[in-house]
């Protein structure tokens, strides 16, 4: 089993957040060790410094690939995950009944659009197309919060009213808004 390298990019000067979006076979009747062997790298990537969250995409019919993605900080936090005695030490009890068949590295908001089903089998889409369709998703999620919450929020102090806002928003945005806009624009974001 080839553990493939970390990869220096543009992205290293720009301090943009690195997603890896990773694709692995796994035998039929070997699921439950995978997802063991997942579960212990995606703890031990969530525990590494830098890391902004991990995640486990089941494969959409039998047969199909299980996704990882790991969410960095930034380009140095990717790499020293990369070189971790905790990542060698996940990569040495593979068992041999999985396989990576994909890895994409993503920077930026390219690792929010990876994680929805046409996300996941295409190459991101422009990032002016990724800037339309957010502006999209995060537009009536600020008017509404601005129109329904603000007037009950406005005796406390802007920074705390933001600290407040602005994860309720964020977590909207990210499982409500971006997936049912990226499934609205699928065809324009993601062209055949």
């Amino acid at each position: 089993m080839a553990v493939a390298q970390g990869v220096e990019s543009a992205a290293d000067e720009q301090g943009e957040e690195v997603t890896l979006f990773v694709a692995r076979r796994v035998d039929p009747g070997h699921e439950e060790s995978f997802e063991s062997w997942a579960a212990g790298i995606l703890g031990a990537a969530a525990d590494h410094p830098g890391n902004l969250g991990t995640g486990l995409l089941r494969p959409a019919a039998a047969g199909d690939p299980w996704h990882l993605l790991l969410h960095f900080r930034d380009a140095e936090a990717f790499r020293a995950w990369q070189a971790s005695p905790a990542r060698a030490a996940c990569f040495a009890r593979v068992d041999g009944h999985h396989v990576e068949v994909a890895r994409r590295e993503l920077h930026g908001m390219e690792g929010w659009f990876a994680t929805t089903p046409t996300g996941a089998r295409r190459t991101p889409p422009a990032r002016w197309k990724m800037a339309v369709a957010s502006t999209v998703a995060i537009a009536p999620l600020t008017l509404t919060a601005n129109l329904l919450l603000t007037p009950h929020l406005a005796g406390l102090p802007v920074v705390l009213r933001t600290l407040l806002l602005a994860p309720l928003i964020s977590t909207l945005m990210t499982y409500l808004a971006l997936p049912a806009v990226t499934r609205l624009l699928r065809r324009w974001l993601f062209p055949a």
